[in-house]
């Protein structure tokens, strides 16, 4: 039989030395990325609109010895972008990592959406994930082995009650994920997404407070419960490490067997 362990490497499960951008850091599944990383051993560079909470989230990564970075910065415009990548540049010069997860809704009917509305929806959610790549690809091909993740949602795979905009960014999420891992692949760029069901967020309890509307979500996963901020960062986590090397282009839902369930 072969020696298993001589083939086993640490430093396959493990980001020390490497950086990383994670959008929307400051709560939520962007908080649990940003600190599943930086206890990965990664630089991480944390993003969100809001400073007061950003800096106080990262002041509190920063005690526990990690190396975290805040920067207040909308993404969702040209020059939060700039913040970012400019910060990058300057600091680190390169970028091993980079996780869009900066994303909100508004729950409408279709009709009743206004037009400030769609552009609103559209610049947050997809916008803000395909012009970030864009910008980031000369960082992301300095780090010579680096990994884009997005994060999308279930709801760009199936109609669920978000609303058709939110729905329409997260799915052409999982396209831009896919054109991106064949036109990078030989820069050695992996670009993967992640899809999650209702995750247990602020964002998400604005709905799961309804008794009614959470008996529904539960009713749907086979799971039977809403998953944790925790358990979408850790398959997050997993695309960025080394061992996840030969894995690009694919879409990995995180819900608790909901899309693929039927009729039961």
């Amino acid at each position: 039989m072969a020696d298993v362990t001589s083939t086993f490497s640490t430093a396959r499960w493990s980001l020390q030395g490497q950086v990383a951008v994670v959008t929307g850091a400051s709560k939520g599944i962007g908080a649990a990325i940003a600190e599943e990383l930086l206890r990965l051993g990664a630089a991480v560079l944390a993003v969100a609109r809001t400073a007061p909470a950003l800096e106080q989230q990262v002041a509190d990564w920063q005690a526990s010895g990690l190396d975290a970075h805040a920067l207040a910065a909308d993404v969702s415009q040209a020059e939060g972008r700039q913040q970012v990548l400019d910060m990058v540049r300057e600091r680190w010069g390169r970028l091993h990592i980079l996780v869009n997860n900066v994303g909100t809704n508004i729950r409408k009917l279709t009709v009743d959406y206004s037009a400030s509305e769609f552009q609103f929806l559209l610049a947050t959610n997809l916008e803000s994930t395909f012009a970030l790549c864009q910008g980031a690809y000369p960082l992301l091909q300095a780090a010579e082995g680096s990994s884009v993740v997005n994060i999308s949602s279930v709801a760009g795979l199936r109609h669920v009650r978000t609303g058709s905009i939110y729905g329409m960014t997260k799915a052409a999420m999982v396209q831009l994920t896919r054109n991106l891992a064949v036109e990078w692949a030989a820069d050695r760029i992996r670009v993967n997404v992640v899809a999650p069901w209702y995750i247990r967020t602020p964002l998400a309890e604005t709905v799961l407070r309804n008794p009614d509307f959470l008996q529904s979500v539960l009713d749907r996963t086979p799971m039977r419960r809403v998953g944790e901020p925790e358990e979408v960062s850790a398959a997050v986590a997993f695309l960025c490490l080394p061992a996840a090397s030969y894995i690009t282009g694919q879409c990995l839902s995180v819900d608790g067997g909901f899309e693929v369930n039927g009729f039961q």
